[in-house]
């Protein structure tokens, strides 16, 4: 109990400044996850002298943190955003691993010695990008929104695969015909139990009269990690239920979506600190020093073969353009989850596991200074990066429960085309009127004659039923325009 105050205490400054580091690491255009690894090993043996060697619970936490992460990347996930780049995500996540293990798994057999179990091993452990750098770095880089899915698919689905190679290989299991119906049987239950449980839990909150609005995002977060636990308790994919859970509860009609989305992003940052500082305070910098080149060799492979190989070969049935090609070639970020993947072997005693820990510690610290520092350039300079695109506008709603009523608030981003719209041109569905804008901090009650600027925020009072219709056109106009229907946007 004496020590309460101490670890809770240290536990708190650690927080405070790895938050702080956020800000920056903006400011000096580095990867923030380099700094909550640098204040690891700063806590470490090789600056306070803290050891922490407990390679289970490391990868334990790991876990769980992955969990976190991956529940804050459904939840923000929209469906139109990510639906026309659906397939090629899911083969990216799914054949580009494959493909990713098989290469790597040859390249570093001849290159490094490795046995060809071990040398799997290796390329299962680095065949999965990392979701909590693609959903924080991809969507503010400007990229267009087709490429932004794909990404955003592809890391959220294919830890998965990864993991389930990465437990067969270290387990020592034989590998025969059977993996293949292992691997699909995982990942299929793993889907049906996120989908099952998503649409149970986002129909249950809608239903329930919770008493207060704080804990609708305690119980959508829940739902998420139940989805993890029903999934292993099944022997599906826990990790692919969780995202897939995510994913619908993010895109249906919650209460208080906006209090949801903005605790799950904390919760997000959360685990994505308290995981790179945990890997920091694990690693030691002697032994990094000594796997420097195995690092550099295997992350070379990957950069350079693998990652462009397992890309060409997903991509061929969809015929992506050849930039769009390449950039998905350099946006295979690596981050946190490849360190955990490799703890699961060291935790299982495999030999050979502690080199391969540190050997993706080298990997992870090297590709993301190099990764990190050009993704947006190369954006720009294929063409496929528009830093003046319009944000679409934001859409928080709030039940007005006893009235069968809704309030929307509508958030006008730069650059939207609803900007110098006319309040009459906004032809809102029956039901569904604005009540209130608030421009430059002064609110006011609009007339028909009221004329839309950039910035400005708007409370819009709909039914029930028309909440759908009601959205789907202010996300049109914003996106088109008072022409928009004659272009053909429906908002959808």
């Amino acid at each position: 109990m004496d020590q309460l105050p101490v670890i809770l205490g240290a536990g708190a400054v650690v927080l405070l400044v790895s938050v702080l580091a956020v800000r920056i690491s903006i400011r000096l255009g580095l990867p923030s996850l380099l700094l909550y690894l640098g204040i690891g090993v700063l806590i470490g043996e090789a600056g306070l002298g803290l050891e922490f060697e407990n390679a289970t619970l490391t990868q334990s936490l790991g876990l769980a943190a992955l969990v976190m992460i991956l529940t804050e990347g459904g939840l923000t996930t929209r469906w139109q955003t990510v639906k026309p780049a659906l397939w090629p995500g899911i083969a990216l996540s799914t054949v580009g691993v494959g493909v990713s293990i098989a290469i790597t798994g040859t390249a570093l057999h001849l290159l490094l010695g490795l046995d060809w179990r071990m040398a799997l091993l290796w390329g299962a452990v680095l065949a999965s990008t990392d979701a909590a750098a693609v959903f924080s770095v991809l969507r503010s880089a400007g990229i267009g929104k087709r490429l932004v899915g794909t990404l955003e698919i592809e890391s959220g689905i294919n830890d998965a695969p990864a993991y389930i190679a990465v437990v067969v290989l270290a387990s020592g299991t034989t590998v025969d015909w059977t993996l293949p119906l292992l691997v699909v049987y995982e990942l299929g239950a793993g889907l049906v139990i996120g989908l099952a449980l998503g649409w149970a839990g986002a129909l249950a909150l809608r239903k329930a009269a919770l008493p207060a609005t704080g804990l609708y995002p305690v119980a959508t977060v829940a739902v998420c990690v139940v989805a993890y636990s029903g999934g292993q308790l099944a022997h599906a994919s826990g990790l692919l239920a969780t995202y897939v859970a995510g994913v619908v509860l993010g895109n249906s009609r919650l209460p208080h979506r906006s209090d949801t989305l903005s605790f799950a992003e904390g919760l997000g940052w959360l685990a994505q600190i308290g995981l790179f500082v945990l890997l920091g305070l694990f690693a030691s910098p002697g032994r990094l020093l000594e796997s420097l080149v195995q690092g550099l060799v295997a992350g070379a492979v990957v950069l350079l073969l693998a990652r462009p190989a397992s890309v060409v070969l997903s991509a061929l049935p969809f015929k992506l353009p050849w930039r769009e090609q390449v950039f998905l070639s350099w946006a295979g970020l690596r981050g946190a989850v490849p360190i955990v993947l490799a703890m699961i072997p060291l935790a299982e005693g495999v030999p050979g596991a502690q080199e391969l820990v540190d050997a993706v510690f080298v990997l992870v610290i090297v590709l993301t200074l190099l990764q990190g520092a050009t993704l947006t350039p190369l954006g720009r300079w294929l063409g496929l990066s528009d830093s003046t695109e319009a944000k679409e506008i934001q859409v928080d709603a709030a039940p007005l429960d006893e009235l069968g009523a809704e309030l929307l608030q509508v958030r006008i981003q730069r650059g939207s085309r609803m900007h110098g719209v006319y309040l009459s041109e906004l032809r809102l569905p029956a039901g569904a009127s604005v009540s209130l804008v608030v421009r430059d901090g002064k609110s006011f009650t609009p007339q028909g004659t009221s004329r839309l600027q950039e910035l400005d925020q708007l409370l819009v009072v709909t039914t029930e039923q028309a909440r759908t219709a009601t959205e789907r056109r202010l996300r049109a106009i914003d996106r088109a325009g008072r022409l928009a229907r004659w272009r053909g946007e429906s908002g959808s």
